[in-house]
């Protein structure tokens, strides 16, 4: 461990630290790689500014936080044993469930949960994040639903960025109202995704159902607009296309329109279907390169990836749902896999309790019986250009 002394050291150097983050074509990450999943984009996705943002949120204790998780997660797959030594490098906190539109592959647009649905009580995040803010470098205010709706998410983004940590959410942009998007800006979040899945209305609403361009255009140009007014480096604005089959001959479109609104990028973004080997929305594209799925010897559908026993993201990230639930990933859309409750148990026990070992044991013996992994992304571009 690293003695106090070492700390202060590494305090008045965190700037010769940053060169251990180097390019290397995924976006800004350690050269032991920690943080691949979080900007694990191909080298045109690489952006400066958002990079050197970044940067400004590393501190000593997070690094050696990001190093202590690497090192037991690459230890882990040596011996097969698992070993965690650190505490989340980033999380996913659900600002709500609910959302205002029905996209085909989203249990939230579905109405398809069993689990409880509400709304994030700002009291509850702000005392899970001062348990944890000092190891936290990176978090999402996205899990399912429309973060917009809650009432309390720019203050929750607000109380996020005092504590210095990287900021980011994703939106369908039809509630970035010209006050809304003012106070965005004015909240210090990062990173906004905004889903534009489309580049015509007749195209667009096949996936977003019950969406309205105009109001996602409309919503990109208030944000874009209050970004420059308010002389605000932050936060990083992209689309965010995700390619299916019936938008898949609008890409080059979809980055003239970038273009013409202002965000700072357009990134593309392969599917998750569930049902994958029937497709019955018909959403898996002809274009292989942005699918995540590919034909066997016997014609059959399956994941790119494979499904080798161990997961990064397992060790180095987790949800919290809005009522505070901890489960394994994104992929646990349901919180079929509760490791803990953040309501009866404080986050840093139960990161270590033994839901999370037993689940940890059971993911390096055979990860393909776990329900949630054989749809997984892991080990898979998830971002094209």
């Amino acid at each position: 461990m690293f003695t106090n002394k070492t700390l202060n050291r590494f305090e008045h150097s965190r700037w010769s630290m940053a060169v251990l983050f180097v390019n290397h074509g995924h976006g800004v990450f350690p050269a032991f790689n920690p943080l691949c999943s979080v900007f694990l984009h191909p080298m045109a996705y690489f952006n400066w500014n958002d990079s050197i943002n970044f940067l400004t949120k590393l501190r000593p204790r997070r690094l050696w936080n990001a190093a202590k998780v690497y090192s037991s997660f690459q230890l882990t797959k040596l011996t097969g044993n698992p070993v965690q030594w650190g505490y989340p490098i980033s999380i996913s906190f659900e600002p709500t469930t609910s959302c205002n539109l029905r996209c085909p592959e989203c249990p939230s647009g579905l109405r398809a949960f069993t689990r409880p649905t509400g709304m994030l009580e700002d009291s509850f995040f702000k005392q899970t994040i001062d348990d944890i803010h000092k190891d936290l470098l990176y978090l999402i205010f996205y899990f399912q639903g429309e973060p917009f709706l809650n009432p309390d998410f720019l203050k929750m983004v607000k109380y996020a960025h005092d504590k210095n940590i990287y900021t980011a959410t994703s939106t369908n942009a039809h509630y970035l109202t010209d006050e809304k998007a003012k106070q965005t800006v004015e909240s210090g979040l990062d990173r906004l995704i905004i889903s534009i899945d489309g580049t015509t209305q007749d195209v667009y609403q096949q996936y977003r159902v019950g969406g309205k361009l105009e109001k996602v255009l409309e919503g990109a140009r208030n944000i874009v607009k209050w970004k420059k007014a308010l002389n605000s480096k932050t936060p990083f604005i992209f689309f965010q296309f995700l390619v299916v089959k019936p938008n898949e001959h609008q890409i080059e479109e979809v980055k003239k329109l970038g273009k013409e609104i202002g965000v700072d990028q357009v990134r593309f973004k392969t599917a998750q279907v569930y049902d994958f080997e029937n497709d019955p929305h018909q959403l898996i594209p002809v274009n292989n390169k942005y699918s995540r799925y590919k034909k066997d010897a016997s014609g059959n559908m399956q994941v790119k990836s494979g499904l080798g026993n161990h997961c990064w993201k397992l060790w180095h990230a987790n949800v919290i749902t809005w009522d505070g639930l901890v489960v394994p990933c994104c992929f646990d859309k349901d919180a079929t896999h509760q490791l803990g409750n953040l309501k009866t148990q404080s986050f840093k026990e139960t990161w270590h309790n033994d839901n999370y070992k037993q689940f940890r044991r059971e993911l390096l013996t055979s990860r393909k019986n776990i329900d949630i992994c054989a749809n997984c992304s892991e080990g898979l571009t998830v971002w094209e250009n």
